[in-house]
């Protein structure tokens, strides 16, 4: 922060921003001055914590595709389109954002469920979902989606959509200029939305245990095997924690390097 910009602020507001970074610093603070460094790449090396980091790698991965693949069209059809019934379509979509973790599990447990809405019709095809590696996929989308659809939906209103016009005017079609306009204009957008989609996804606990359970090499993620070992080795939890903060610090870092002015 530049000296000048400091002289325009009140100086008493220095003092809650002081309370709020170290609100926000010091328990990130006490987790590294908490790992036993001497024991680190041990304990983040146990077998189970790699089948349990490299399943939240894997299942992220997928649900991040799977969230462009679904919230880049939602978003260019909230930020491009009017019709009877957006602001509702905006806020179901928003949802999972305000809701807690373990509501959003059980509502896809009574979807995808043995008992479920279109659980039950699966089971008798023989597709079985919950508390599968599938139901922890479905479980990070559902909660990781509102951020690509935030991101881009924003992303488009910010872009405005004057070359859209002129593209369609000069006589080219929907598709096109969808493909040669539209997505490289708002690209840094969509970088950013699954990025943090990702990073939501890696961070998952409630809605996985609730709808996937915890079995270890199928649904145990690394969230849930720092929950585990919580109550039995907690230098460990400790150290996978810190890898944890280490993996949110670089997504913050990609986000803000896919920022660009429009």
């Amino acid at each position: 922060m530049r000296r000048e910009d400091v002289r325009t602020l009140p100086r008493w507001v220095l003092v809650p921003a002081g309370v709020g970074v170290a609100f926000i610093v010091l328990p990130l603070a006490a987790i590294v001055l908490r790992v036993d460094w001497a024991q680190f790449p041990t304990l983040v090396t146990s077998p189970s914590s790699q089948a349990a980091l490299w399943l939240s790698l894997r299942t992220s991965a997928v649900s991040t595709v799977l969230c462009v693949l679904l919230g880049a069209p939602l978003a260019l059809v909230l930020a491009r389109s009017r019709f009877p019934g957006q602001s509702l379509l905006r806020s179901l979509v928003l949802l999972p954002l305000v809701l807690p973790p373990v509501v959003g599990g059980i509502a896809l447990l009574y979807t995808f469920g043995r008992r479920g809405l279109l659980g039950e019709t699966m089971e008798l095809l023989g597709v079985q979902i919950a508390f599968s590696t599938t139901a922890v996929v479905l479980a990070q989308t559902f909660v990781a989606l509102p951020f690509l659809v935030v991101s881009l939906e924003g992303t488009l209103r910010t872009a405005g959509q004057r070359y859209e016009t002129v593209a369609a005017t000069l006589g080219a079609p929907p598709t096109t200029v969808l493909r040669r306009v539209t997505l490289p204009l708002v690209l840094p957008g969509l970088l950013s939305g699954a990025i943090l989609s990702f990073a939501r996804a890696l961070g998952e606990f409630g809605a996985t245990i609730t709808f996937a359970g915890s079995l270890q090499g199928t649904t145990r993620t690394l969230p849930l095997e720092i929950y585990l070992q919580r109550e039995t080795d907690p230098d460990a939890a400790v150290a996978l924690s810190l890898v944890l903060v280490l993996v949110a610090v670089l997504v913050i870092t990609l986000v803000r390097g896919t920022r660009s002015p429009l």
